[in-house]
């Protein structure tokens, strides 16, 4: 099983035997000497092709799950249903349970939103108990300023 490192912004995998065991199903887009080899080319091939070397795929084609998002991808690309993709649905459930066994590489959204819904009531909390601090004092301030800006008198009393 392979194993993540995060080192500043770089991220370090280490694959095992078993990994490289089975050979890779990456295909390789043959270059046209007539074309510019900088033009963008996007995820659709003018053959109607998957570009699978597309930077929009994020790497998810090459990753531990490449092949199963390739299949999950090319089965909703390919799709002739009513509702596109409807046929789909063991490729794509085969391609979250091996993303799920890979949590580093690929974490759940949930998980993000609930790591930054903690980053953010840990930062309200903070700035609500520095307000209630600073609050408290002027309050206080504020309360003697006023008491003693009215002389005490009897007749003062009452009103």
């Amino acid at each position: 099983m392979s194993s993540v490192r995060e080192e500043g912004k770089d991220r370090i995998i280490f694959v095992t035997k078993e990994d490289h065991a089975t050979p890779s199903s990456a295909e390789l887009v043959e270059e046209d000497p007539n074309n510019d080899p900088y033009e963008e080319r996007g995820l659709i091939l003018p053959s109607g092709e998957i570009n699978w070397n597309c930077p929009c795929l994020g790497g998810m084609a090459s990753g531990p799950c490449g092949t199963e998002f390739k299949d999950a991808f090319s089965c909703f690309h390919y799709s002739k249903e009513e509702v596109k993709g409807s046929e789909c649905l063991e490729q794509f459930r085969a391609m979250q349970e091996c993303m799920q066994r890979y949590p580093e590489l690929y974490p759940q959204e949930d998980e993000k939103v609930q790591q930054e819904q903690s980053s953010e009531t840990e930062q309200t909390l903070q700035d609500s108990a520095s307000a209630g601090t600073s609050g408290a004092n002027s309050t206080s301030v504020t309360k003697q300023d006023s008491d003693s800006t009215k002389p005490y008198t009897e007749g003062s009393v009452g009103s």
